[in-house]
């Protein structure tokens, strides 16, 4: 459990900090934004999939 909470402080103090230099995550290339009138649809494909692998690194890191 004690792994499990040091991996996900890392990961939450990692992320804080590219927001905090400037990486704009949900702004990703490959994001799809469709504007039509006064409606937008956003579609966050790049941003899923990076989230994706990221969950995925750091669950078979606590596997172990």
């Amino acid at each position: 459990m004690g792994k499990a909470l040091v991996l996900i402080g890392l990961a939450v103090a990692l992320l804080g900090l590219l927001l905090m230099v400037g990486v704009p995550l949900g702004r990703l290339p490959g994001d799809i934004v469709i504007r039509r009138g006064n409606a937008t649809f956003y579609i966050p494909i790049t941003t899923c999939v990076l989230l994706s692998l990221l969950l995925t690194l750091v669950l078979s890191l606590l596997r172990r």
